[in-house]
């Protein structure tokens, strides 16, 4: 029968690699018999997934189909697998795919109180950034996702809380000065740090440096949190910061010192979001539950109640 799951894997690994070579590699089998597994692929359902060229493969528009569809008939399958061979109470299992700067200062306190309440449910978290958590959860590598809702179209949605942004600034900085907040007059001219383009917090901030008349860096962007904070440290220009990672982590920086925007907009929406099912997944509820219980326990204002 074809194709078979070691041909799925093939295929998945040279799309994901770029490379026939370095999938073969990886796979350790040999270059041309996985040139000739993927070929009979081809052949038998009489499409083309890869265009090859000296500078790598290009995936067609119908591979892309197909790369989408193989992906989560493998991940089924691991599903599959762990259930059989797990020892775990019978509970459940959630593959959570959430932000960097939401995780690590949310999702501690979520799990334990999810634990507590579902000692069965295992929940499995990966932080990444917007754009590959839109792809996990078309591609069915998670089953929910925590982000901002405006970035994953076609998706049922559950809106959390609302999370205001701060900004950080040299210790030397005048703005750091001003305790009561900081509005939109105070950034005219000034030079804006955010997170590279693959995060939504990027658009957030290009969007209030045009409100206040500022200008996002084109010299600097970051890959984490604790980078945009050191270059802000640095002097070069102020950083925009989630409200969790502000007063959980930032207001303990030493280098520099942290305002809250009292800029329209200046906040962002979080969200849980799941591909379209008809019924919740087995300990959703109970996750959604204590999302908000810990998020309200934070100050967060939160949606939907």
């Amino acid at each position: 029968m074809r194709p078979t799951l070691r041909q799925l894997e093939y295929i998945v690994t040279v799309s994901r690699l770029g490379r026939f070579s370095q999938a073969a590699e990886v796979l350790n089998v040999s270059q041309p018999s996985l040139s000739a597994q993927i070929a009979t692929v081809e052949q038998e359902l009489g499409i083309r997934i890869f265009e090859r060229s000296r500078g790598g493969v290009q995936t067609t528009a119908k591979g892309e189909d197909f790369i989408e569809r193989a992906q989560k008939i493998l991940v089924d399958v691991q599903d599959l697998r762990h259930a059989m061979v797990s020892d775990a109470p019978v509970g459940g299992r959630l593959r959570l795919g959430v932000l960097p700067s939401i995780g690590p200062y949310l999702l501690p306190q979520v799990i334990k109180e999810v634990h507590h309440a579902r000692p069965g449910l295992r929940v499995v978290v990966r932080e990444e950034n917007t754009r590959d958590l839109e792809h996990g959860l078309k591609s069915g590598r998670f089953d929910l996702i925590i982000s901002t809702p405006e970035d994953h179209p076609n998706t049922v949605q559950e809106r959390l809380f609302n999370e205001p942004l701060w900004i950080a600034t040299a210790v030397d900085d005048p703005l750091a000065r001003d305790l009561q907040g900081v509005g939109a007059e105070d950034l005219q001219n000034r030079i804006f740090l955010t997170l590279d383009q693959s995060h939504r917090l990027s658009r957030i901030v290009f969007a209030l440096a045009a409100e206040c008349g500022g200008v996002v860096s084109d010299e600097y962007e970051g890959t984490t949190l604790d980078s945009i904070v050191l270059m802000a440290a640095s002097g070069i220009g102020v950083a925009v910061l989630p409200d969790l990672y502000a007063r959980r982590q930032g207001i303990y920086r030493d280098e520099v010192r942290l305002r809250p925007l009292k800029v329209t907009n200046a906040n962002r929406d979080i969200a849980m979001l799941t591909r379209s099912t008809e019924s919740p997944l087995p300990g959703q509820r109970v996750l959604t539950q204590s999302l908000r219980s810990v998020a309200r326990g934070m100050g967060m204002s939160i949606l939907g109640d």
